[in-house]
């Protein structure tokens, strides 16, 4: 017979959580400067502003995002900062690898910071296929995995394939989707197929995760422009207007299609917060090649239309056919709108190639960075979910998943001897 109670973490997150933060003070205090040399106090705002913008998508966009199930709130939200402080700390040390080689010192900035968090938005990504079946101590291993793939990749992208720095962080959606189908294929649970009990939907938390999609709605021009040199504030506002008007088509296209699905004409809230990020996610995989007003609509209506349509028909295949329990619907979200962002980018920029010789050769350069991806991101989802199966880290059994129960106190609710 199953034990009663959730298994205590006592004796495996507090101290993995002390040793992971002892060791990175440690690490900043030998080897971490901080830049001091600001250029001035209008570039500082202006940075510290787009910095405060990518801080509120990761903290509060993803971390609201996933509240919708009924009695995982505390977890979903309190575990999205957990993993975000720590995946950020872990990717500020390995993407100043190559400055400490050289150096000694690993430079502390605004910039260095945005992008660290940009890594950690990967494992937060690959998180939402698993929310509600993996126990904080689990969480906390797949980030310090996830982030040193994805990082991993990026330095095969720019060393192998010269790829522009900005063109390998904007695959994180597609980079995260796989590795978190990956992972839930790998922990998959007996099962799954007629769903969990506590695995549901109302009103309220559906209320606080479409608070998530506004947050992530709102500032997603900034993340999608933040990385875009500076030196060249026309493609900046031009990443930021792309951005802006493939959210706004793909918003109205998700309430369409969703009341278009709905057997009895309705819109259906779960779908559609997921759904109206979608643009956001093909324009920024595509953002170089768009050039165009219409060319960004257009990829934020097709984004939507293929994120809605997945998300009411694929999600329950995947289960079936390949035993893939996607909590959060992140093959809808970010896979499938990242792979038609990546598509764009092919076929716009072959457009405007005149020369066939240079469009095959883009063309052939293109594909290799989305199979290296690919290859990456299956690579080491594949041995995080190999490592997260052991029994040691003593995973929640089927009856505790999707319940904060489990790893939240709850006065209230105790049994008073």
């Amino acid at each position: 017979m199953a034990p009663r109670y959730a298994p205590s973490l006592r004796s495996r997150l507090g101290p993995l959580l002390l040793f992971l933060q002892t060791g990175f003070i440690l690490i900043y205090a030998f080897y971490f400067e901080i830049q001091e040399n600001v250029v001035d106090e209008a570039s500082f705002r202006d940075a510290y502003a787009e910095f405060q913008d990518v801080n509120v998508m990761v903290v509060l966009g993803f971390g609201f995002l996933c509240t919708f199930l009924v009695r995982h709130g505390f977890s979903s939200s309190g575990f999205n900062l957990l993993v975000a402080a720590i995946a950020t700390q872990w990717a500020l040390m390995l993407t100043g690898l190559e400055s400490w080689y050289d150096r000694g010192k690993i430079p502390l900035d605004l910039r260095s910071v945005l992008v660290a968090e940009m890594c950690a938005a990967s494992a937060l990504i690959s998180m939402g296929a698993v929310m509600g079946k993996a126990n904080p101590v689990q969480l906390v291993l797949l980030a310090l995995l996830e982030v040193s793939g994805f990082v991993l990749n990026e330095q095969l992208l720019q060393g192998l394939l010269k790829v522009r720095p900005l063109k390998g962080i904007m695959l994180l959606h597609i980079f995260g989707a796989f590795f978190g189908l990956t992972l839930t294929w790998i922990l998959y649970r007996k099962g799954s197929e007629r769903g969990f009990e506590k695995e549901k939907f109302d009103q309220k938390p559906g209320l606080f995760s479409m608070l998530g999609s506004v947050f992530l709605w709102m500032f997603w021009p900034t993340f999608n422009s933040v990385l875009v040199d500076d030196r060249f504030p026309g493609r900046k506002l031009g990443a930021v207007y792309s951005t802006y008007l493939a959210l706004a088509v793909s918003a109205v296209t998700a309430a369409s299609v969703s009341v278009l699905s709905s057997p009895r004409g309705k819109l259906n809230l779960i779908q559609m917060q997921s759904c109206i990020l979608a643009g956001g996610v093909a324009v920024g995989v595509s953002m170089s090649a768009v050039h165009q007003p219409w060319e960004a609509m257009a990829i934020g209506f097709a984004a939507a239309v293929l994120s809605a349509t997945g998300f009411k028909y694929l999600k329950s295949h995947m289960l079936l056919a390949f035993h893939c329990h996607d909590t959060a619907a992140i093959l809808s979200t970010h896979g499938l709108p990242g792979l038609l962002g990546w598509f764009a980018h092919l076929i716009l920029q072959i457009k405007d190639s005149g020369d066939p010789t240079v469009a095959i050769r883009f063309a052939v350069f293109h594909i290799c960075t989305l199979l290296v991806t690919i290859t990456v991101s299956l690579t080491m989802g594949t041995l995080t979910g190999f490592l997260l199966r052991l029994n040691v880290w003593r995973p929640p059994q089927n009856r505790k998943c999707f319940d904060d129960q489990a790893f939240w106190e709850f006065p209230h609710l105790a049994v008073r001897k």
